[in-house]
């Protein structure tokens, strides 16, 4: 529905009716008859709904000359395979073509633009590019790059031949470069129960009015919530279990600023779009440097700028060096005092020694 808005925006009210919202959960009738009046240019939905109504013969999609997979790496999951593979048959597909071989299927793309759109690009999406695209494109922060004159540091998109160095290589560089580059990066060591006051203390330091704090398992974060709002700070939880409604109602309680701390799972980790965040705080650590790097980019966006703190536990400490070493940024050691954010001593000694 954010990419639905963006697309409203740049079309004007007058052309509201160009694009159309399929999303699962939403009355599928009501969806079937405004494709019908409206004959929309542009359709933007969720996988099983798109692929459930070109099913059943309300959605045309066998003209269409461009194809969007949005956060691909997730939509290449289990999850969705079956739907995906449907979308991928059937979007430009010229009418008497043999949907049956990979050639026939490149013959295909090769009609319809393929744009796979991800912060991070793991094995499966290079996998995913060979098998789809013709002669595909890498396009990165502030480059794109032609088959031809990728480097030997880089994978070549069309040679499946690639060593798994290579595609490792890719994929921490991408990392890298998806990371907004205002950034600045700290992490503060804390007792597992006193997390959540570290939080708050954070948040004043830094004077912070939009938060968003990510946590590994939902049944933590109504916990968390309680703690903050029984000291005073506007909070609300937010993940799947709460219902499409209820979702919706906390983030617009969140974007007009009447929630400050917005606390989470990975469910908000991609896609959400709240440019006036000025701080992601880590409550719990991410599994790698990927969904770091997903966290962050909900702060710094559109070159703004932006904070990440992660607090961990002392014998945690050595996962924030590797993320550190694997996504090439400082990260530096801080605590909050007397309402400020302080690098400590011990790590400015050590990045003059350096």
């Amino acid at each position: 529905m954010q990419i639905v808005r963006e697309v409203e925006k740049l079309l004007g009210p007058e052309n509201k009716r160009v694009v159309q919202q399929l999303v699962g959960g939403a009355n599928r009738s009501r969806q079937e008859e405004a494709l019908k009046k409206n004959k929309p240019l542009i359709v933007v939905g969720t996988p099983g709904r798109i692929a459930e109504i070109s099913a059943a013969g309300k959605l045309q999609t066998h003209g269409c000359r461009f194809l969007v997979l949005d956060e691909v790496d997730e939509l290449l999951s289990f999850n969705f395979r079956q739907e995906i593979h449907r979308i991928l048959e059937h979007v430009g597909r010229r009418s008497g073509a043999d949907p049956q071989g990979q050639k026939n299927l490149l013959v295909k793309s090769a009609d319809r633009q393929t744009i796979m759109v991800s912060a991070t690009v793991p094995f499966s999406v290079v996998r995913a590019a060979r098998s789809w695209a013709c002669d595909p494109l890498l396009v990165q922060a502030k480059s794109v790059i032609p088959l031809e004159s990728l480097t030997p540091g880089t994978v070549n998109l069309s040679r499946p031949t690639s060593s798994s160095n290579s595609d490792l290589n890719l994929q921490t560089q991408a990392t890298v470069q998806s990371l907004p580059p205002a950034l600045k990066h700290y992490y503060c060591v804390a007792r597992l129960q006193h997390k959540v006051d570290t939080l708050r203390r954070c948040v004043y330091a830094l004077d912070a009015q939009s938060v968003i704090a990510f946590m590994n398992h939902t049944r933590q974060l109504k916990d968390a919530v309680f703690k903050l709002e029984a000291r005073g700070m506007k909070a609300a939880e937010l993940h799947g279990d709460l219902g499409k409604l209820g979702r919706s109602t906390i983030l617009k309680k969140f974007k007009s600023g009447q929630v400050r701390v917005l606390v989470t799972n990975e469910l908000a980790a991609r896609g959400l779009d709240v440019p006036e965040c000025d701080l992601v705080v880590n409550l719990d650590l991410p599994t790698d440097s990927i969904h770091y790097a997903h966290r962050a980019g909900r702060t710094g966006r559109l070159g703004r700028k932006g904070t990440v703190v992660t607090i961990c536990e002392e014998s945690e400490v050595f996962v924030v060096k590797k993320l550190q070493k694997q996504l090439g940024v400082p990260i530096p050691v801080c605590e909050f005092t007397e309402g400020k954010l302080i690098v400590t001593d011990k790590e400015k000694h050590a990045e003059a020694s350096r």
